[in-house]
């Protein structure tokens, strides 16, 4: 199956990040969010990536241009009937996720692929909510997305190989190194980044400054950036959703979230977004 138009469902950091990267591979995009607020704030936010690339010399005003007319703002999903493929990236929240897969089950043509962003969510269980289980699948984007190189292709127990090897096309066009891997807790990526984040947050309990952490980290490591930064990149709360996802899942204690990282939750510090986490922006 050929794949010409793409939807996508969110046009926070990461879904405006797949769109972005989409259209500037070609395809045609259809992003929604659930008001007109949020889908400006997401267009804005892809122009002004775009912007950067121009000013840097990367890409010029008329393919800045082109880009952004390939990509359609909507806050209704009957907009996706057109979409071939139709990638999910909403908050880390199973249940919401299923009711989105509902939906679009419902609307999307019945040759469209269903994918979900999701870094750490059963898979299998978004699948199930929809009528075409052989036709879901994870496609796990690392953030920033137009940036970092690699996708993690979630296939389940029921997702064809057609559906595969698709998605894999469209990942390699996007500019992805892509990796299948199984519907397991935390897939591969965030079975391995998860501790390491979390102790980080651990050692910070212990009294070990974040400034001394980070450097250590991108000094002694060679890591572009420290866990504490890293964290407040991707969003505290998102890695302690994540995180709690997979303990329910393993019962594995390194994968339980610190004290400090559930108080800073509380409090609504999340990093970057908020302008306060680890560190104040």
């Amino acid at each position: 199956m050929k794949v010409e138009k793409i939807g996508v469902v969110g046009c926070g950091i990461m879904g405006s990040g797949i769109a972005q990267n989409c259209a500037r591979s070609g395809y045609q995009v259809v992003a929604l969010d659930v008001s007109e607020e949020m889908v400006n704030k997401g267009l804005k936010g892809i122009a002004s990536s775009l912007k950067r690339s121009v000013d840097k010399g990367k890409i010029s005003q008329q393919e800045m241009d082109a880009i952004l007319a390939r990509i359609q703002g909507t806050t209704s999903m009957s907009d996706f009937t057109g979409c071939d493929l139709t990638i999910e990236a909403v908050t880390e929240d199973l249940e919401l996720k299923k009711k989105i897969f509902l939906q679009l089950d419902q609307t999307c043509p019945p040759h469209a692929i269903l994918a979900t962003n999701t870094s750490v969510l059963s898979v299998t269980d978004m699948a199930a909510a929809t009528k075409r289980p052989e036709k879901v699948l994870g496609m796990h984007f690392a953030n920033p997305v137009p940036v970092m190189k690699s996708l993690e292709m979630v296939r389940t127990i029921s997702t064809s190989d057609e559906t595969v090897a698709t998605a894999k096309a469209v990942g390699e066009r996007l500019g992805k190194k892509v990796i299948v891997v199984k519907d397991q807790a935390g897939f591969v990526a965030n079975r391995i980044l998860t501790p390491f984040l979390l102790n980080a947050v651990r050692m910070v309990e212990a009294g070990c400054p974040k400034e001394d952490i980070d450097a250590l980290v991108t000094e002694g490591l060679g890591h572009p950036m420290g866990p504490l930064t890293l964290l407040d990149l991707i969003g505290i709360d998102t890695v302690f959703r994540g995180a709690s996802a997979i303990y329910e899942e393993l019962k594995d204690p390194q994968y339980n979230p610190p004290t400090l990282m559930r108080k800073m939750v509380a409090m609504g510090w999340y990093g970057r977004k908020t302008g306060k986490g680890f560190y104040t922006y």
